[in-house]
């Protein structure tokens, strides 16, 4: 049975017996406790206009070692076009990423899910990689949550070619030097050519319950 969550409910039940699906409850709301409660616990947010507010953990889990991202030469003569920032420009970033989704089936960044991650930025849980252009312009980047020295992601765009991918390689070698890893939560055709593989749940949340006594990446 999956868990209902009440407004009153911060804490979750254990990921551990939920079903193959990957549900581990539903309701309550996106309050800035409950989220850092959920990603502490190995869970996430995916929000479905057909359902109350929907909370997952997945089995398996899609991870990305460091060490593992996979570069090409092409694309390490484009990441030459681009300066790197870190957390200058939060809000930008997350609203490009709902806009660039806009209109595809999958698509979960509501308003009210970037007010949330921007409440965690402002509390230092969520962070910003950022790509900017030779003419200072965002050109691509993505947003996460930290949880000691893992990165967990949530989603990345790209305006011209690459940009989101240098960003991604910049955060592989920040927590790389942390001895972290980049949680991709599920599986699909890009993060695998990427150099993303699945792993159990249960090997996930003992990685992840050995992170949170780690030095976090930022």
């Amino acid at each position: 049975m999956i868990y209902e969550l009440k407004k009153s409910d911060f804490l979750f039940p254990n990921p551990k017996e939920t079903d193959k699906s990957g549900i581990v409850a539903f309701g309550g709301d996106l309050d800035l406790k409950r989220l850092i409660n959920a990603y502490r616990s190995g869970i996430f947010p995916w929000p479905n206009p057909n359902y109350p507010l929907l909370w997952f953990s997945p089995d398996p889990r899609a991870i990305l070692h460091p060490n593992s991202l996979r570069v090409s030469r092409s694309f390490k003569r484009s990441l030459k076009r681009y300066e790197i920032r870190v957390d200058t420009n939060f809000y930008e970033v997350i609203a490009l990423c709902a806009k660039t989704r806009k209109g595809r089936q999958d698509t979960w960044i509501t308003g009210e899910m970037i007010k949330a991650y921007c409440e965690l930025f402002e509390t230092g849980f969520a962070h910003s990689i950022e790509s900017y252009d030779e003419h200072g312009v965002l050109a691509g980047g993505l947003y996460g949550v930290c949880m000691g020295n893992i990165f967990c992601g949530e989603s990345m765009f790209s305006i011209k070619q690459d940009a989101s991918k240098a960003a991604l390689y910049a955060l592989s070698k920040k927590v790389g030097e942390k001895r972290g890893i980049i949680d991709c939560q599920i599986m699909n055709t890009h993060l695998s050519s990427l150099g993303a593989v699945n792993i159990s749940r249960n090997e996930f949340l003992q990685i992840l319950a050995d992170s949170l006594n780690q030095p976090a990446i930022f």
